[in-house]
């Protein structure tokens, strides 16, 4: 076998459906942050209209972990990480950029796409942590389990109340800790951890047939064992 053969076979095979999963996962994570903007009236709440885009991204991370198992997971979560933080770059980029005298739609354009550094940092540090955390549970969970595919259920919910439990848990300290009293950050968390968990709840018995279909079509499952890696950083084993 020659040395281009041989580097061709190391290469990671990527199936049409998990490319298809990771860039849903990409355009929702950025399309959220974008609409984070927004408040919305829900009953006595006042949310952001990101939280109806946040848990498809969970459960996306659920669907992929089950089926492709933690090292693909943990590659998609750093994709979505890198490709937010390059959109979020070009978009101060193109707010930068003067614009000529007809241009009068700058300070709305700042108002939605100019958030304050600490806001970013919230939101980068909340996703990577929450979202390796909800894959980490989902994916040992799934080991006990035998990786039959018995309990989907209980490790989605389990893995997103812990996953989401971590993200409001760093992004509201982070963005509104000494700006906001502590009680309202504190009911900000637990606010936010059980809309996205009742969300996924609700929206269970989609994921069900989707994993079910995904079993279909791929026709195999990953198997995590205690030999993979579960350091966040080793992005590289996939």
């Amino acid at each position: 076998m020659n040395q281009n053969n041989s580097t061709a076979a190391c290469r990671p095979a990527f199936s049409p459906t998990f490319l298809i999963l990771a860039v849903i996962f990409c355009v929702c994570l950025i399309v959220a942050n974008l609409m984070e903007i927004k408040t919305v009236e829900l009953g006595p709440l006042v949310i952001t209209a990101g939280v109806i885009v946040f848990p498809v991204s969970y459960i996306i991370n659920d669907c992929i972990v089950e089926i492709y198992g933690f090292a693909r997971a943990r590659f998609v979560i750093w994709l979505g990480f890198l490709m937010n933080l390059f959109v979020t770059v070009l978009l101060q980029i193109g707010l930068w950029l003067p614009g000529d005298a007809a241009w009068t739609g700058q300070s709305a354009m700042q108002l939605v796409f100019g958030a304050v550094p600490r806001i970013l940092a919230a939101s980068f540090i909340a996703f990577i942590c929450g979202s390796m955390v909800n894959a980490y549970v989902m994916s040992r969970m799934k080991m006990r389990a035998g990786n039959n595919g018995r309990g989907f259920s209980l490790r989605a919910i389990v893995s997103t109340i812990l996953g989401e439990g971590t993200d409001s848990a760093i992004f509201f300290p982070i963005a509104f800790g000494g700006v906001l009293p502590w009680s309202t950050v504190v009911t900000l968390i637990l606010t936010q951890t059980l809309l996205k968990t009742c969300y996924e709840i609700l929206i269970l018995p989609v994921t069900l047939r989707i994993v079910k279909r995904l079993r279909s079509i791929e026709g195999s499952v990953a198997v995590d064992d205690n030999e993979k890696s579960y350091k966040w950083w080793k992005i590289n084993e996939i």
